[in-house]
């Protein structure tokens, strides 16, 4: 069942000698439970597309569906509230608030749309991340893998339907890249999550299903691994 349907999603920033074409005229669609990766050269387009899908930039034209939903044709705030519910986000910065502890971070998108935690999902989370011995740490106790963990977990708190990933393990060495991006496949696949990841890092992006390149804002389906072969 397709979640993701990007069709002729195109963006361009500013007039005359300064216009810049960032995203053009982009389509394609990912299956439920898909991982993908968008690698490309810095500038080319990467995070314009991911923030455009994500309901955080609004393109110049093109459309974007979630399940069905035309995410531009809400207006501003029935958006947000549509994002916070059906899209995760996990960036390269962390984005954790120091005054709260791993557990609480994890729990917190729930408390914004004024859910109570379910206790056994956000038990199973931290399991599942190998947080259980920190989830009562602030993010200043942790390492930088720990916390990029916290901020998976927050993305997979709500259930969301996609998730998208921004140089999920930038700021993180080699040893800790590859175990968070192991955290991060196995987390999705258990969770059966849609997830659709940019990485420079093109060893990374070997692990997943499909991978786009993206140049120049043009898009290309590289292929990759079946699902069978990563579950």
């Amino acid at each position: 069942m397709e979640i993701l349907q990007v069709r002729n999603l195109s963006k361009v920033y500013g007039e005359g000698e300064s216009r810049v074409k960032a995203l053009r005229d982009i389509s394609f669609s990912m299956e439920k439970g898909e991982f993908a990766a968008v690698v490309g050269e810095s500038g080319s387009g990467k995070s314009t597309l991911l923030h455009c899908i994500g309901g955080l930039d609004t393109p110049t034209q093109g459309k974007v569906f979630l399940e069905g939903e035309d995410l531009f044709a809400l207006d501003e705030k029935r958006r947000t509230v549509f994002r916070r519910r059906n899209i995760g986000f996990i960036f390269q910065a962390f984005h954790l608030i120091d005054e709260l502890d791993v557990e609480q971070n994890i729990a917190f998108p729930l408390l914004l749309d004024h859910q109570k935690p379910d206790r056994e999902r956000i038990d199973e989370l931290i399991a599942l991340l190998g947080l259980g011995e920190r989830r009562k740490h602030l993010p200043g106790q942790l390492s930088g893998g720990q916390q990029q963990r916290v901020a998976i977990g927050r993305a997979l708190v709500m259930q969301p339907m996609l998730i998208l990933a921004d140089e999920p393990t930038g700021n993180l060495d080699s040893k800790s890249s590859r175990d968070v991006m192991d955290l991060l496949i196995r987390a999705a696949r258990h969770f059966k999550q849609t997830v659709l990841m940019i990485t420079h890092n093109d060893n990374l992006a070997a692990d997943a299903d499909r991978v786009f390149r993206v140049t120049d804002g043009c898009l290309k389906d590289m292929g990759g691994k079946t699902h069978e072969k990563l579950s």
